[in-house]
């Protein structure tokens, strides 16, 4: 049992690091990029794994949860697929950026909510349960709404596969949470004490996702990395600041004001990376690959003021 505990421990110790890793593979692939260039067909897979590992965590009690609390998920949904797919394209057209990556940009956000949103709630005192739920709710909304959103804004400019997109959501996305959430059902005391182990395989498959694109745009970064990196975070603070605002004007309560903010600041850059390498250009990965460093970097910053605060 000890040797169990300091396991999860160290687990725990691991992923609230998820920035150094990530930012320390993204060097690695700029650095070495014929090392990871050759994995970037499995991207798509990987994120599958991702998904499945998020499945593994949920119990039927996370679906019920939904019916008990719309209107603060309903909100956070609402702002996560309004705010954020907005302020996207705001930021790039801010920045200049081309078309590849202002549909990167667009892609990131229109997505759902991003898993490492409820380790970040957790951290800044929000309400990991409602957290957990509106990341559930947004991430089965996206198969549809990814698509439409990302049709609406960029087919005056740009050639959307829509119906590919809802088929490649449904199969990186919904398929294999389902999968999870069976093997949950019957292996559920098991799975539970390997949770954190569970999180620490996502932030490992992340960063390699991250070390992939940026291999594949290394010859780019020089150029246009500074402009992108400043779009990013000028879409997550943006993000950040709307979620939090707007439910505090809303009279939300604190904890629940920060998780709605973490909720739609925070998005699942990964699927964004997997589409865009799928339907586009590696060019357009690049903002889902920087923004899948930035938002846990801020996240983090962000929760320990909070906590801080109280």
């Amino acid at each position: 049992m000890k040797s169990s505990n300091a396991l999860v421990r160290s687990s725990q110790s691991f992923n609230q690091l998820f920035p150094v890793w990530a930012i320390g593979l993204g060097a690695l692939g700029f650095y070495f990029p014929q090392t990871f260039t050759p994995m970037a067909p499995g991207i798509s897979w990987m994120l599958s794994l991702i998904m499945f590992t998020m499945g593994l965590t949920l119990a039927p009690e996370d679906f019920k949860r939904v019916l008990r609390e719309p209107k603060a998920i309903g909100v956070g949904v609402v702002l996560q697929f309004t705010v954020m797919p907005l302020a996207a394209l705001l930021a790039a057209k801010t920045f200049g950026l081309d078309q590849a990556l202002t549909t990167g940009m667009v892609l990131v956000g229109a997505t759902a909510g991003g898993t490492a949103s409820n380790v970040i709630c957790w951290l800044a005192g929000g309400r990991v349960a409602l957290s957990v739920s509106m990341t559930l709710t947004s991430t089965i909304l996206s198969v549809v709404l990814t698509p439409l959103l990302t049709w609406l804004l960029l087919k005056s400019s740009v050639d959307i596969n829509i119906a590919g997109m809802f088929l490649s959501i449904a199969k990186i996305v919904v398929a294999p949470i389902a999968l999870g959430v069976v093997v949950h059902s019957l292996l559920k005391q098991w799975i539970n004490r390997l949770e954190p182990l569970l999180a620490s395989t996502a932030v490992i498959i992340i960063a390699l996702i991250i070390a992939i694109v940026v291999a594949l745009n290394a010859g780019r970064l020089s150029s246009v990395g500074g402009w992108v990196l400043a779009a990013v975070v000028l879409h997550n603070a943006l993000g950040l600041t709307a979620g939090y605002g707007l439910a505090r004007a809303l009279k939300f309560d604190q904890a629940t004001s920060r998780t709605i903010a973490i909720e739609v600041g925070m998005q699942n850059s990964g699927l964004a990376v997997a589409l865009a390498q799928q339907f586009f250009t590696a060019a357009a990965a690049l903002p889902g690959a920087l923004f899948s460093v930035w938002h846990n970097v801020s996240g983090s910053l962000l929760a320990s003021w909070w906590r801080r605060k109280g």
